[in-house]
């Protein structure tokens, strides 16, 4: 095991040639630890067949899976540190130009639930005809990650582009309970595919002159500005639809306005104490 790892470590174009991110040679802590998933994967399915003659996964969870009597998958080190890299969140000047260069109301309705809603982009595909409230401006998710459901309120800006597209761009004879479909085409009144969203995003993009923007930056630019509004990280947690709020801290770190806020206040407090401690005569 340790020999492949050191394998996938070494150097793939030279001595010489390391990657920009890191300065790092060989292949990315994310490609190895992909790679060992699948391997593990492949060895736990010949388990399972019970046929193949292979009697245990030599690809371990981690080092305490390891040692004898160690039960797989509780804690531990693992094998590979992969590292947790910030999300891009977009400014708010990028949003509008990103808007600005969609060219229908039902473009401007998918990226205002995903930059003001939070969705991800197999949600907002997901999402039916009647899972939209337009009187209580919520809508309900009914397939989230890993089949969580959840309802989460989204801007009268959502619904507005939503009532425009419904109104006027949404084929009338669409069989489809989809809410989202294609407009024109041999595909008309048809489901729309996450190759399609992401085909409208990118000519968007490059339209409005970005360098890049994604499903996924949308999402994380609307929870990033909602705890710089000084939502709960909870609350923020049951908008994204996170089984852990572990998942929801990373926005404690992106939310750089709230960050230096909190600090400030909290070090004026301790400021104050040591000028004038407790009980001290003036």
């Amino acid at each position: 095991m340790f020999a492949f790892l050191a394998a996938q470590r070494a150097p793939r174009h030279g001595p010489n040639v390391s990657r920009l991110e890191d300065g790092e040679a060989g292949l990315s802590a994310r490609t190895i630890a992909r790679r060992l998933s699948s391997v593990r994967g492949l060895f736990a399915y010949l388990l399972v067949r019970e046929d193949t003659g292979v009697v245990h996964n030599p690809v371990p969870t981690g080092l305490a899976a390891r040692r004898p009597g160690a039960r797989r998958g509780r804690g531990g080190v693992p094998l590979i540190r992969t590292p947790r890299a910030l999300p891009r969140v977009l400014s708010p000047a990028a949003v509008d130009g990103l808007r600005a260069a969609l060219r229908t109301h039902r473009d401007r309705a998918m990226v205002d639930a995903m930059v003001l809603g939070g969705l991800r982009r197999c949600e907002v595909l997901g999402l039916r005809l009647e899972d939209v409230n337009a009187g209580e401006r919520r809508v309900f998710v009914a397939d989230g990650k890993g089949g969580r459901q959840r309802i989460v309120p989204v801007s009268s800006r959502f619904f507005a582009s939503l009532g425009e597209y419904l109104r006027a761009e949404r084929p009338p004879d669409s069989a489809t309970k989809q809410l989202f479909v294609v407009l024109k085409g041999a595909r008309r009144g048809q489901p729309l595919s996450a190759a399609g969203v992401d085909q409208i995003l990118d000519d968007a993009r490059a339209r409005a002159g970005l360098e890049r923007a994604t499903c996924h930056q949308l999402r994380h630019t609307c929870f990033t500005r909602l705890r710089e509004a000084g939502m709960q990280l909870e609350a923020i947690q049951a908008q994204a639809g996170h089984a852990s709020i572990e998942s929801t801290r990373i926005y404690l770190h992106l939310a750089n306005g709230w960050l230096e806020t909190e600090y400030l206040r909290a070090a004026e407090a301790i400021e104050a104490q040591v000028l004038h401690p407790e009980g001290a005569v003036e």
